[in-house]
């Protein structure tokens, strides 16, 4: 909320929070302060914080095998998915490196259909939460504007809350919280295209490009990192 404000403040043009404000973020802290000792190159901002592991088809079907699950390959991940989510299906979605922080940012994610008011509920009851506690959207980088009065600015990291336009409130129910307020993830095709085509699939199915996201885990449990 308070990161919300400043922006809202008309004080500054865009604000960046680095997406692990809280004790793993010490890490980085050191990070950069050898940097500051070593070196003088700038720091840029963080464009994203798929940092973490990732695994190949071969190490996870391994993995699918040695749980007896049932399993099919996909011809279209993005197409599929994003048929099943819109059917109300919740989708365990794991691919890629995972996040850094305690964010899901479409690598380590529980997606559903943000069009269906129920599926908060829905969703919340999987993850062992109270039912009242909101659920974030992840939504097209070129389609902020069209949804949130967002200033100009970018929510790559899921830390800024946004104003969603009256008049889309109606459209995506299930991610906007009681004062008509969201905390968007802007997701971008040049730091994860396989999430940026999901949603791009969904919204030609849907008519909205948005997908509801949270963190692939139940309360009070780590985010899922790897396969097993």
């Amino acid at each position: 909320d308070m990161n919300g404000a400043i922006l809202e403040s008309g004080l500054v043009k865009d604000i960046f929070v680095q997406p692990a404000a809280n004790d793993a973020g010490t890490a980085l802290g050191a990070a950069l302060y050898v940097h500051k000792q070593n070196s003088s190159k700038r720091i840029e901002p963080m464009k994203h914080a798929y940092l973490g592991p990732e695994f190949d088809d071969d190490e996870i079907e391994i993995d699918i095998k040695d749980s007896g699950l049932k399993y099919r390959k996909l011809s279209n991940v993005a197409e599929e998915v994003a048929e099943l989510i819109s059917q109300n299906k919740i989708i365990g979605w794991m691919q890629g490196r995972s996040e850094f922080g305690p964010r899901a940012l479409g690598c380590r994610s529980l997606l559903a259909n943000p069009t269906d008011m129920e599926m908060w509920k829905k969703v919340n009851v999987v993850k062992d939460r109270e039912y009242w506690r909101p659920l974030a959207p992840s939504i097209l980088e070129e389609s902020m504007d069209e949804y949130f009065d967002n200033f100009g600015a970018k929510s790559p990291f899921m830390l800024l809350k946004f104003k969603v336009k009256e008049e889309k409130i109606p459209k995506i129910p299930a991610v906007v919280h009681v004062d008509g307020s969201a905390r968007p993830q802007s997701v971008s095709r040049d730091t994860n295209e396989m999430y940026h085509d999901l949603i791009k699939k969904f919204e030609e199915i849907q008519g909205v490009p948005i997908l509801m996201n949270t963190s692939l885990n139940l309360r009070g449990v780590p985010i899922v990192n790897n396969p097993q």
